[in-house]
């Protein structure tokens, strides 16, 4: 699982963590301030409910002769002369005298124990939730404790929060989308010199560009100067590297041949075991000259295919006419190829030259643009070869018919070649009754290889 975490794309790490971001603090912010607009709401609502208690408790009389109750001007709001319209006041004394508001009308306010004012939940006549305030006073002009009450339906208040919340979560899920927008914008924005960059590299594999443009940020302008500088200097120890095994071949070749003429001079054992040892020098030179100047993948260039191999297929034309082998080639419809020139020559000229020496009459080579990758085949009529005998021809240096002439190590030249490119040399019997060579190499190594490009 944190492997899979490592990996994920940049773009998507951001994404994720303003998602995470988003989801945590909005929510946070909407309920904070969900809890402050009510607590201010409900202050503001038992303020008002104070405020018409202290109107009432100014506003009540008492008869000096009869002692009776009488409440004092209106209110000034007209709820509390509708019936049940959940605003309510309520007057009582200590003879059990009562005085209402008109929207009581037959109903009656709980009394809370307590001078106050105290407040309480208590239901309403229509059983509504009422918000309740009362005080307990004594007036000058009458004797004992009034007791005043004043309630009102808290569903007004109820109703004020619930549109608040609706327009709050509305405005935050509004808020978090455009955040998301904005900072998905911001991103793609930010990481688009990274794709120009990706790109560069992929023009780079192509072989359409042989350095990373500089026209980028700082900092990646930074990386991509430091990044053609290596590439720069591999490029020159690659070729001071093929260019030192050549010198090196060409400088071992002419002793060994000179070597090889001295040897005639000795005795016939001791010419055998020169000869041999001789061989075995000769073999690892080509050997290692074959893969010190494979270039591989690394070149990332592309060739055209047929003026690649034209020069290879005429000389070893010229070579099969000798030996009396009729040599068909055909390279289908496939274009330029990202292959390295020398070593595409190589393994199309070691797997030819191997079935012109072992095929009686014919020898076919062909080229073909497969959907996953490029193949090269040659097969011939020769006598073919064992299952043993196809894992022993692919070791270096290996000659299955000392009568032969060769080295033996084509096949595993080849099949080395091949490798760095990641392609894969398969052998197998031929319809034409001897060996079938096929060399495939990957996708990367044939892209946009149809198309004559």
């Amino acid at each position: 699982m944190l492997t899979r975490l490592r990996r994920w794309p940049v773009a998507s790490r951001m994404l994720v963590s303003a998602l995470v971001l988003v989801l945590v603090v909005l929510p946070l912010a909407g309920t904070v301030l969900a809890w402050n607009f009510r607590q201010t709401l409900s202050q503001s609502f038992d303020e008002r409910l104070l405020s018409f208690l202290n109107v009432v408790i100014a506003g009540i009389e008492s008869d000096p002769e009869t002692g009776e109750l009488t409440p004092g001007p209106q209110l000034g709001d007209p709820r509390f002369e509708q019936v049940y319209s959940g605003w309510y006041w309520q007057v009582n004394d200590n003879n059990g005298r009562v005085i209402t508001s008109r929207s009581l009308w037959d109903q009656r306010l709980p009394q809370i124990s307590g001078r106050g004012p105290d407040w309480a939940q208590a239901p309403g006549p229509r059983g509504q939730s009422l918000r309740v305030v009362e005080r307990d006073v004594q007036l000058p002009a009458f004797e004992g404790w009034l007791s005043v009450s004043v309630a009102a339906d808290q569903a007004e208040l109820d109703a004020q929060v619930a549109r608040f919340n609706r327009l709050l979560v509305v405005s935050l899920t509004t808020l978090g989308a455009l955040l998301l927008v904005m900072i998905g914008l911001q991103i793609r924005w930010g990481l688009a010199p990274l794709r120009r960059l990706e790109r560069d590299l992929r023009a780079m594999e192509s072989g359409q560009t042989r350095s990373l443009t500089s026209d980028l940020p700082e900092e990646l302008a930074r990386l991509s100067e430091a990044m053609n500088q290596v590439l720069e200097r591999d490029q020159v120890l690659i070729e001071r590297g093929r260019t030192a095994a050549g010198n090196l071949a060409h400088a071992l070749k002419t002793p060994v041949s000179v070597l090889t003429t001295l040897s005639d001079r000795l005795a016939p054992a001791q010419k055998a075991a020169f000869r041999t040892e001789l061989s075995r020098i000769d073999d690892a030179v080509r050997h290692h000259l074959a893969r010190a100047s494979a270039a591989g993948p690394a070149a990332l260039g592309r060739v055209d295919l047929g003026e690649t191999l034209e020069p290879v297929l005429s000389a070893l034309n010229t070579l099969a006419q000798r030996r009396g082998v009729t040599l068909e080639s055909d390279l289908g419809d496939t274009g330029a190829v990202r292959l390295e020139q020398q070593d595409l020559q190589e393994i199309a000229g070691n797997l030819l030259e191997n079935a012109i020496n072992w095929a009686e009459s014919q020898v076919k080579f062909r080229v073909e643009g497969l959907p996953d990758g490029l193949a090269l085949m040659v097969e011939d009529d020769g006598p073919g070869l064992s299952d043993a005998d196809i894992e022993q021809a692919l070791t270096r240096g290996t000659r299955l018919d000392e009568t032969r002439s060769g080295s033996g190590l084509g096949l595993a030249i080849v099949k080395e070649l091949a490798e760095l490119y990641g392609g894969t040399l398969t052998l197998a019997r031929s319809p034409l009754g001897g060996l079938q060579a096929s060399v495939r190499f990957p996708s990367h190594s044939s892209s946009n290889a149809r198309g004559g490009q």
